[in-house]
């Protein structure tokens, strides 16, 4: 058990942070550390391997009391006598730093700080902590993989190499004329597409948004983005985007990524209405939540054809089911929540952000 002389953690109650009382508070039930385990298994087996090693990287920071912690008010309760906090929604202001008086750092969970006022911090001299998530860029991954599944055709062709493969997916064989051509898309496969030189709308370009955004640049697509508050002129150069209304978001769009947290506020963002104003042909693809698109609407849109292709990463169910409507599209990618795999992505980031926070609260 912690000692009175283990160092305090005030850490925001997500279930990646829970990490943080698994590898560093022995008070950690079995139940939990036992759940963990089983959840990082199919990537690394020797989860106790894991702990002992960035135990020893954290130095004095292992053994800690780690209090968990969901609202503000949860928060400021839990501040007294903390020398580390770890959040990654939760604001911190001033009453958060007033009721943190022995506070010499905080980490935020992730690259992004806008939820830590800097300024309070600096003038109390507490050090604020980022860093880049390899899950979010995981995450950003799976969502360029998806747009370019749907722009190549890949989940209908990938190993569809014979006149009898092709054909069971509708593609009637018939070579070119060798003597005069070349024999590029010998199948003959009509719509391919490109991401190049097609244009991206990004709804919420938080960290998972600004990955992706950095990605499409570099595939040379024009990106569009709307959000609540629109980002600096600078942060924009940077991100090679471009800020717009969201309906003028959807009616140019030839992809649409909502990339905004989940919630009541944020269920059914893209619902009958908001699909009827997408370009037609234009394809939406969704590593977020399932619930950001209305299920409803999305199979009208898709039997109506005025969707040209759906992607989803997150199912509405999880597992799915076999027999569910959506599978029965043909310009539709389905798959098993893989945004932010593999599991040493998480591993790592819990691991680089402990010996971050220790250098800070030990320096």
């Amino acid at each position: 058990m912690p000692t009175s002389k283990a160092p305090i953690l005030v850490v925001e109650d997500d279930r990646f942070l829970r990490m943080v009382g698994v590898v560093l508070d022995p008070a950690t039930s079995p139940e939990r550390y036992a759940a963990y385990a089983d959840f990082f298994a199919h990537d690394d087996r020797d989860f106790d391997g894991y702990c002992g090693r960035v135990r020893a990287r954290v130095g004095a920071l292992f053994p800690s009391q780690v209090r968990l912690v969901e609202t503000a008010e949860e928060l400021r309760a839990g501040l007294p006598g903390a020398r580390g906090l770890i959040v990654e929604s939760l604001p911190v202001g001033a009453d958060e730093l007033a009721a943190g008086s022995d506070l010499l750092a905080v980490q935020k969970y992730g690259a992004m700080a806008r939820n830590i006022d800097a300024a309070a911090c600096a003038k109390r001299g507490v050090a604020v902590l980022t860093f880049r998530r390899r899950a979010n860029i995981a995450c950003a991954e799976v969502a360029i993989t998806l747009m370019l599944t749907l722009a190549k055709k890949l989940h209908r062709l990938a190993g569809h190499i014979s006149v009898e493969a092709l054909a069971a997916e509708g593609y009637a064989y018939r070579p070119f004329d060798r003597r005069h051509t070349p024999n590029s898309n010998w199948a003959r496969i009509p719509g391919i597409g490109m991401l190049c030189g097609s244009t991206l709308g990004i709804i919420g370009v938080g960290e998972i948004g600004r990955e992706i955004a950095l990605r499409a640049a570099a595939f040379g697509m024009r990106i569009l983005y709307f959000q609540r508050r629109r980002l600096s002129e600078a942060e924009e150069r940077q991100l090679q985007i471009s800020y717009v209304p969201l309906d003028e978001l959807l009616a140019d769009s030839d992809w649409v990524v909502p990339q905004v947290p989940a919630g009541p506020t944020t269920r059914h963002l893209i619902d009958r209405t908001r699909l009827a104003q997408m370009k037609p042909g234009a394809r939406l693809v969704n590593i977020s939540s399932a619930d950001l698109v209305e299920r409803a609407a999305l199979i009208e849109a898709l039997r109506s054809g005025r969707l040209g292709g759906f992607a989803l990463d997150p199912q509405y169910e999880a597992p799915g089911r076999s027999d569910d409507e959506l599978l029965a599209f043909k310009n539709v990618v389905l798959s098993p929540h893989i945004g932010g795999s593999p599991r040493f992505n998480a591993l790592d980031d819990i691991s680089d952000m402990l010996a971050d926070l220790a250098r800070a609260l030990t320096g």
